[in-house]
């Protein structure tokens, strides 16, 4: 199905290089093991992230000889799923094992494929422990998801005969600089790759520049396109009933970090008194925030209702706070602006795709190196707004709220984006593939 992975010999700077950074790595494990109990303690998570896992001492699969694929957390989850359904198809009796370094991502895993895949956690980048992983595995192939690669993962990958591939791989500017900084490490991992499946010309580009062969690399388009557009009146009517949403515009913050939540608070405080139906839904992107965010909301002295309590909204609720995973989607259906999170806070921006899938307009601050093209095409077709603060949030909420033709177009702009780009998931199938007659 594959050409056999050639067994260039690393050089002696290459060797010392991978050996100063799993010496740094070893004497960074106990920060780590102690930054990720703080984690799970402040999140209530009853997942052990990576424990035992982490030194490589993951469950079994049911059989050996599958495919590993990686994602590092919910978003990579949720954007590789339509191509593991996929996967799942065409070959019924493949293992599919599917590590994550998050307890959100893991559990985002279960809820959308229950026991039809095999989750671990992965563990840390050291050798002992990648080892004892693969050992435990017996991965056939391995497929990371868009960013995550690991020196000594790869490496040993590469000595066992294993082929491992990037999916959606996405390599901005700044990764680039960074990778070519430390050549001495990265170089030999990046030329040990079997294929890359870039999600735009940029990354295409930039996996070019580092070195990498281009008959190694594909440009497949962002498998986020052919994300599974849901039934939004059918989503809506759930979320509606289940929190008494009737008669209320909404605006909703997915995936926010600090500031982000601050700032649609200023912005909502001033919208409330011109729209007085108006009902700001918030959403966290990490669990360990949601009671952080419920005093920001108390302390301003606005009337909050918790997901995780049950609790309803009614005609005087400000603030419904979204404290539970997997709710997302579902409230975004009854959204009539959405602010995609991330995007003032520099991580990046998340995944604008999903509110424009249901065709809800949207606003999202300058950072967006996440996702610069999927961006791009929805500024180009006015399904998405470019705010920087609050007062960018009410001028553009105050057109789209008072010109309901308006934001109906913009909505429907950005469902047409996802509907005319979808198509990535058959070229990453057809390129991982090729030649094994499916």
């Amino acid at each position: 199905m594959l050409n056999i992975i050639p067994h260039n010999q690393p050089t002696l700077l290459q060797k010392l290089s991978r050996l100063g950074y799993t010496l740094i790595l070893s004497a960074l494990l106990p920060f780590v093991f102690i930054s990720q109990a703080i984690q799970s303690i402040r999140s209530g998570s009853a997942h052990p992230r990576r424990g035992i896992q982490g030194l490589g001492f993951v469950p079994v699969p049911p059989k050996p000889g599958g495919l590993l694929i990686h994602c590092v957390s919910v978003g990579e989850v949720v954007a590789a799923s339509g191509l593991i359904r996929r996967i799942q198809a065409l070959f019924p009796a493949l293992t599919i094992c599917i590590s994550t370094t998050t307890t959100t991502g893991a559990q985002r895993v279960q809820q959308i494929f229950g026991t039809s895949v095999h989750h671990i956690y992965l563990p840390i980048d050291l050798p002992f422990a990648m080892q004892s992983m693969l050992t435990r595995v017996a991965p056939s192939r391995v497929l990371i998801m868009e960013v995550e690669l690991w020196p000594n993962l790869i490496h040993l990958c590469w000595k066992q005969g294993v082929p491992v591939s990037v999916i959606n791989a996405r390599m901005t500017d700044r990764s680039r600089r960074s990778y070519w900084k430390l050549r001495g490490l990265f170089t030999p991992m990046l030329q040990r790759l079997q294929q890359v499946c870039c999600q735009g010309q940029r990354d295409f580009d930039n996996y070019l520049k580092l070195g990498i062969e281009p008959t190694k690399l594909c440009l497949t388009n962002n498998i986020k396109f052919d994300l599974a557009i849901p039934d939004k009146k059918a989503l809506a009517t759930k979320s509606i009933a289940r929190y008494s949403l009737q008669d209320r515009q909404i605006l909703l913050a997915g995936s926010t970090h600090d500031p982000e939540e601050e700032i649609l608070l200023d912005a909502y405080s001033h919208l409330k008194g011109r729209f007085p139906a108006l009902l700001l839904i918030l959403v966290p992107r990490h669990p360990q925030r949601f009671d952080k965010v419920a005093e920001l909301c108390q302390k301003r002295g606005l009337q909050t209702r918790r997901t995780s309590k049950g609790q309803q909204c009614d005609q005087e609720t400000d603030i419904l706070l979204a404290d539970e995973m997997g709710l997302l989607m579902g409230l975004y259906a009854v959204a009539d602006i959405a602010f995609v999170g991330g995007s003032i806070a520099t991580r990046g921006g998340h995944n604008a795709l999903e509110p424009a899938a249901l065709g809800i307009p949207i606003l999202m601050g300058p950072s967006q190196h996440n996702n610069p093209h999927i961006c791009q095409v929805l500024k180009d077709a006015g399904a998405l707004v470019e705010v920087e603060n609050s007062q960018h949030i009410i001028q553009y909420a105050e057109r789209w709220l008072t010109e309901p033709n308006m934001r109906t177009e913009a909505g429907l702009a950005g469902h047409n984006v996802v509907l005319t780009n979808r198509g990535a998931v058959n070229t990453t199938l057809a390129c991982l593939f090729k030649g094994s007659g499916s």
